[in-house]
């Protein structure tokens, strides 16, 4: 390789030198507007953030310093003052004028670091969502004799920095000034700025106040002190109303020291879906955080909105959500705990309480004791399930039926329920939200007790068998009726049964179901799949019509001898079962229906017009 040759290579291999991003303010404005932020209005709390922070900065080298914040709020502007660190020309260099740089990673201040409340170095320029110029005053206590310093910024991405004399800042702090962009004036306006403040400050730890009025309101309502236990339910309730707009059934304390959280859980008063999500108010070191907290609690904890302060919860970007972490995922675990502990007490020192919550909340507890034995135990004799004996707890219903008979589906308990009733079978309405499930766990908490679901072999068992003589009396009668239902997949039967009142009933039960599904698909298919639905045929039971021989409506037809008249009467039997069990229709009992129907007046007009 030639001289030449060798530099060339040398000198496109040499390193290139660094170029710096380019921000555009405006842009990144826009981005935070649109995208991070979900209001404006967050342009106060991290003022008041960043005035909080700075306060907690000096006070952790001086203790004894002043902790004051005052907000001004007129003309189209807004003024904060603080009594906080303050800055020095370098700071404002580095930290106001780069994007994303904190205070709270300083050298000096990184030991305080877990008493701050921002950490991501974007709260001054949240503030240019509503102002087009910035303009901060600040004055440092770490350098004595360093004098004040302004910052002046526009949201063109342009700024200035200059020394004042002494006298335009005497004492350590920082003056934020924010002047209204266009369109944004509202968000300055006094009485906007107040109810902001009181809003996202109420619980801050200083003297917070616009002009005169104080912010903050503590203790925070969980942690005053009451005259009696009545006092502190009104107050709270008070409290809840203002914050949520109801009235609770009861309030909750959410006392976990470990996890640095004081708060109160709040009781719906009125039932709300499961898979509703629950927002909750959150408190970071007394600013508030979000009002939209989701994953705060278990999913189980549907009914019931909390508002807590925490130290140890970790915010997003933005501030206005949780971060998913395994602290947070303790913390859920630990005010769950925290629930089913309250319940646990209602349950053994206040009924009647109990008894109010579970008529409105019951399906909540449900949904807890699916997984949680102990509550399963401490609930069982107060969660209400439908039953043949009426509206009673699981452990009332096993302590009178020592065998526990339930059925899967709302359809299934009011096809059988009636019959079974009148047999003496006790049988549990299982198809409501989670019942099964806790019918089938029954035994884990009561020992002893036997579980089944119901089926058609189980109610035909319970149900009186017919005299053989009279049975093979009426073997053409059942071989017509037989015939005629054969085609829907359906057999019949002769029993003695009580009411009186009901001439028929049809039993089948999910396998038989199935099966007359696949068979109705089968006849619609084409040869192709028809031929792999035939395939999955079965020996899956079949439905079954069980005749009352003691209705007498079915002695009656049971006399009958044309073979027609018997399959129209059966068809009838069969349509007018299904319809007390509130079944639905297949096309094919649809159809049955209609075609029973005709024959029945067929039947009796023929009868007129012969004189009968």
């Amino acid at each position: 390789m030639d001289s030449q040759t060798s530099q060339a290579s040398q000198a496109s291999q040499s390193p290139h030198p660094p170029h710096s991003f380019q921000v555009d303010l405006r842009g990144l404005v826009d981005l935070l507007s649109h995208h991070l932020y979900s209001s404006p209005k967050v342009y106060l709390r991290e003022l008041l953030q960043n005035a909080v922070d700075a306060v907690t900065a000096r006070r952790a080298a001086e203790p004894d310093a002043p902790a004051r914040i005052r907000l001004y709020a007129a003309d189209g502007g807004l003024r904060v003052e603080d009594t906080g660190v303050g800055l020095t020309e370098p700071d404002v260099h580095s930290l106001l004028a780069t994007i994303g740089r904190s205070s709270k990673r300083a050298d000096g201040l990184q030991q305080a670091r877990a008493d701050f409340l921002g950490q991501f170095g974007i709260g001054l320029l949240a503030c240019f969502v509503v102002a087009e110029r910035i303009r901060v005053v600040s004055r440092s206590a770490r350098t004595p004799g360093a004098p004040p310093v302004e910052w002046t910024a526009r949201d063109d991405g342009s700024y200035t920095v200059r020394t004042l004399p002494d006298a335009e800042r005497p004492e350590p702090g920082t003056t934020v000034y924010l002047t209204a962009r266009a369109g944004a004036a509202e968000w300055l306006a006094p009485e906007r700025v107040r109810t902001l403040a009181r809003d996202f400050g109420a619980l801050l730890p200083y003297d917070v106040r616009v002009g005169d009025e104080p912010v903050t309101d503590l203790p925070a309502p969980w942690d005053r002190a009451y005259p009696s236990p009545a006092g502190r339910r009104v107050a709270l309730a008070r409290h809840c109303h203002e914050l949520f707009g109801f009235t609770p059934l009861d309030s909750i304390d959410l006392d976990v020291p470990l996890a640095g959280i004081r708060g109160v859980a709040y009781v719906l008063p009125a039932a709300v879906s499961p898979a509703q999500r629950a927002t909750h108010r959150v408190h970071l070191k007394g600013m508030l955080l979000t009002e939209r907290a989701e994953q705060l609690l278990p999913d189980w904890a549907f009914f019931v909105r909390c508002v807590l302060d925490t130290d140890s919860l970790r915010p997003t970007a933005s501030r206005e959500s949780l971060y998913e972490d395994e602290t947070l995922a303790a913390v859920r675990d630990a005010l769950g705990a925290r629930i089913r502990s309250w319940l646990a007490g209602l349950a053994a020192g206040d009924p009647e309480r109990l008894a109010a919550f579970l008529a409105v909340h019951h399906l909540g507890v449900k949904s807890l004791a699916r997984h949680d034995t102990d509550m399963l135990r401490t609930m069982l004799p107060w969660l209400p399930f439908e039953a043949t004996d009426g509206q009673l707890s699981l452990e009332e219903f096993a302590r009178r039926h020592p065998m526990v008979h339930f059925t899967r589906t709302v359809e299934e308990y009011r096809q059988v329920a009636p019959i079974a009733a009148a047999q003496g079978v006790g049988v549990v309405n299982g198809g409501y939200t989670y019942d099964s499930e806790l019918v089938e766990a029954l035994p884990r908490v009561r020992p002893g007790t036997v579980v089944a679901e119901l089926d058609a072999d189980t109610v035909t068992a319970h149900l009186d068998a017919v005299d053989p003589g009279q049975e093979l009396a009426l073997t053409g009668f059942l071989a017509a009726a037989r015939a005629r239902l054969d085609p829907l997949g359906c057999d019949v039967v002769l029993r003695a049964f009580h009411p009186l009142s009901v001439p028929a009933l049809h039993l089948d039960d999910r396998a038989a179901r199935h099966e007359q599904a696949r068979a109705a698909a089968e006849e619609q298919a084409d040869d192709l799949w028809a031929g792999i639905l035939g395939s999955l045929r079965g020996s899956a039971p079949r439905a079954r019509l069980v005749l009352n021989h003691l209705n007498p409506l079915v002695r009656r037809i049971g006399s009958l001898d044309d073979p027609e008249l018997i399959g129209t009467a059966t068809e009838s039997l069969y349509g007018q079962a299904l319809l007390m069990a509130q079944r639905p229709l297949r096309p094919a009992d649809s159809a049955l229906l209609n075609r029973a129907f005709i024959g029945l007046l067929e039947w009796a007009t023929h009868g007129e017009g012969d004189g009968r």
